[in-house]
């Protein structure tokens, strides 16, 4: 049976692989054929709008040629070097997208300026909106697309470069109805200030990006993570299960490292102690699909554990049940079990109290 589960965990590991694979480097291949289009469009049209949305598309191209190699990389199973695996490239690739977009802004807001100062007339805008149009269609699905299949395979870089170009999206948008305005008032201006909202827009989207990141090789806390695994520990508890504290997540690429700490009865022998431990991180590895390596350290119940521990028959109980503790992400985060912090709270009480 374990053998059997374990090749189920790699076939589904090379499936992952291979649709990560198949999306960013479709990813790749439109973004080449649509900056093409952009340039071409801005040959027609001479709006430094739709040339700043071009110059847009060029950072789409590295990012995802970068992220086809992150993927690759990430893909290789751990090593001496890397016991951890290489999944943190996806954070490098991740925060390098988002400084190549803040790059590419500075840029936008020099060429924006100067068609303010100094405006030109624009030809062929109408042909050029339509063209500009049917491309953000098109970039649309692509962005949908590397958003869904990242979610599906857990690849931040694929999430990210979807989310990227939905903004290109977003942007394109804002550059078509700037150009549509300009068009109908004739105010050439606008071509210069349309370009600048542009370039606001992708310093924000590349400052998001490289604080991710950033959050990403810091292991900065994920409340959402967090409070998933909590509410499976909680889903299979048991009554020997007394506590558990100081839960720790962190991500590496689409692999999950957790740490916990586990109070069990201080009557269990060594083994039975492991058996137990052994359940609750099959239950976590099981939940995430193989995704997951969980490390436990087992504590042995002390006598402030006694007053939220179920298991009522016990010769060593100094103390009846009073409170059973329930586990979420805020309880089993914290140091110390919960019977210790139950017994510092009644202290604290009292001594207000009095």
């Amino acid at each position: 049976m374990m053998i059997k589960g374990q090749n189920e965990i790699r076939f589904h590991e090379r499936n992952h692989l291979k649709a990560r694979l198949i999306a960013i480097s479709l990813s790749f291949i439109v973004g080449i054929l649509l900056m093409a289009a952009k340039f071409y469009v801005y040959r027609l049209t001479q709006s430094s709008a739709i040339l700043s949305d071009a110059l847009e598309s060029i950072i789409n191209i590295v990012a995802s040629a970068f992220a086809l190699a992150s993927i690759l990389f990430a893909a290789r199973p751990p090593d001496e070097s890397h016991p951890y695996g290489h999944g943190k490239i996806e954070y490098f690739s991740a925060g390098f997208e988002g400084a190549l977009i803040i790059f590419a802004s500075f840029g936008i807001f020099k060429l924006g300026l100067s068609r303010i100062i100094n405006p030109q007339e624009l030809s062929y805008l109408r042909d050029g909106l339509l063209m500009l149009l049917g491309i953000s269609i098109i970039n649309l699905i692509m962005g949908i697309v590397l958003i869904r299949v990242g979610k599906h395979t857990s690849s931040l870089i694929l999430v990210a470069d979807g989310k990227h170009l939905l903004t290109d999206v977003y942007t394109s948008g804002g550059v078509i109805l700037g150009l549509y305005l300009v068009q109908l008032t004739g105010w050439h201006w606008m071509d210069g200030a349309v370009a600048c909202a542009v370039g606001v827009n992708i310093l924000f989207t590349g400052g998001k990006l490289v604080r991710d990141s950033f959050a990403g090789l810091m292991h900065t806390s994920d409340p959402g993570l967090l409070r998933e695994v909590s509410g499976v520990l909680a889903q299979h508890r048991k009554d020997t299960w007394i506590d558990v504290h100081e839960l720790r997540a962190w991500r590496s690429g689409n692999h999950i490292y957790f740490d916990l700490h586990l109070i069990l009865p201080r009557d269990f022998s060594l083994e039975k102690a492991h058996n137990e431990s052994k359940k609750l991180e099959n239950i976590i590895i099981k939940y995430f699909k193989g995704k997951a390596s969980v490390l436990i350290h087992m504590d042995p119940c002390i006598h402030p554990d006694c007053p939220i521990c179920s298991k009522h028959l016990c010769e060593m109980r100094t103390e009846e049940m009073k409170d059973k503790i329930s586990w979420d992400r805020k309880t089993i985060t914290l140091k110390g079990g919960a019977g210790e912090r139950l017994i510092n709270d009644q202290k604290n009480s009292n001594i207000e109290e009095g």
